[in-house]
């Protein structure tokens, strides 16, 4: 099976969302304080069904702010 090459473009998207526990991996920064962060505003997250998808440029403030 070939995998076709990514396109430059296609190589530098950034993701719209990610999951919490994507985030937890990805920041380094625990489940409970990730949820913390959600709960004061400081991440914005969306709700789609049972899923709760974490706003990507909102996680990438937190650390520009830092």
């Amino acid at each position: 099976m070939s995998r076709r090459a990514l396109e430059p473009d296609e190589a530098t998207l950034e993701p719209i969302s990610v999951r919490i526990s994507t985030a937890v991996r990805i920041t380094g920064i625990c489940r409970s304080t990730i949820y913390e962060l959600i709960g004061d505003g400081t991440i914005e997250t969306v709700k789609i069904g049972r899923s709760t998808f974490i706003l990507y440029p909102s996680l990438k403030r937190l650390f520009e702010r830092s």
